[in-house]
C-alpha cells in the first residue's frame, strides 16, 4: 500500500526535527564543555565526561542530558583529575617540542622530529582509544583500567585508530589557521572521532546478499 504525501511529509519533517535536537545537544555539550575546560584542572575530566554522555546524546533515547553530563563530570574529576592534568602538561611539552625542533636547524632537528612526531600519533591513538572505551568503563574504573582497555582497544583496531589520528590532526592543523574552530569543535571532534572508532561494525544480514 502507498504511503499518503502528507503521511511521508509528516515523517520527513520528524526526522529533520530529530536531527535538529540531536545537533542541539551536541552543540550545548561543547559550549558547557568549554566553559568547563577555562580551568585547566578541569579540561580532561569535562572531555571524559563528555564522552560518556555522547551516545545518549545522539541516540536521544535518555532526557536530562545536562543533567548526567554535571554527574558524569562529578564522577570523572574525582578520580582522573590528577591523570588529567598529567596529559595536559604532557601535551605542552609535547607541543613545544615539536614548535621547537620544527624551526630548528641541524641535524638533531631531524633526529627530534622523527622521534617527537610519531611518538604524538602514538599518544593521540592511545587517547582517542582511551575515549572510545570510556563510555562503557565501570562506576569504580580507574585511570589504569582504562588505559589497560584502551591499550587493548588499540592493538584490536590499529588501522580505524590511525584513521582518526589523522582526522584529529587534520582538525588541528585547520583550528590552528582558524582559531574560532576551537569553539566550535574542541570538544566534540574528539569525542566523535573516538565514537565513531567504539562503534561495532554491522554484522551482515541476509538482506545484504545478493542473489
Amino acid at each position: 500500500m502507498a504511503v499518503p504525501p502528507a503521511d511521508g511529509g509528516a515523517g520527513r519533517t520528524t526526522t529533520v526535527l530529530a536531527k535538529l535536537s540531536v545537533v542541539g545537544d551536541l552543540l550545548m555539550l561543547q559550549l558547557v564543555f568549554v566553559v568547563i575546560s577555562l580551568g585547566i584542572l578541569t579540561l580532561f575530566p569535562a572531555a571524559f565526561a563528555m564522552q560518556r554522555v555522547l551516545p545518549d546524546a545522539i541516540s536521544q533515547d535518555k532526557p536530562k542530558l545536562m543533567r548526567r553530563f554535571f554527574r558524569e563530570f562529578r564522577w570523572a574529576m574525582k578520580r582522573f583529575w590528577l591523570s588529567g592534568f598529567g596529559l595536559y602538561a604532557g601535551a605542552v611539552l609535547l607541543a613545544f617540542g615539536i614548535s621547537f625542533w620544527a624551526f630548528a636547524s641541524g641535524p638533531m632537528r631531524v633526529f627530534a622530529l622523527v622521534v617527537l612526531i610519531p611518538l604524538t600519533g602514538m599518544i593521540l591513538g592511545l587517547y582517542l582509544s582511551g575515549l572510545a572505551v570510556l563510555p562503557e568503563a565501570a562506576a569504580d574504573a580507574t585511570m589504569k583500567t582504562v588505559f589497560r582497555s584502551a591499550n587493548l582497544f588499540l592493538l584490536r583496531r590499529p588501522m580505524p585508530v590511525a584513521g582518526g589520528v589523522v582526522v584529529l590532526l587534520t582538525w588541528f592543523a585547520l583550528a590552528s589557521q582558524v582559531p574560532t574552530l576551537l569553539v566550535v569543535g574542541s570538544g566534540l571532534v574528539p569525542a566523535l572521532t573516538a565514537y565513531m572508532l567504539s562503534r561495532k561494525p554491522r554484522e551482515k544480514t541476509s538482506d545484504d546478499v545478493s542473489i
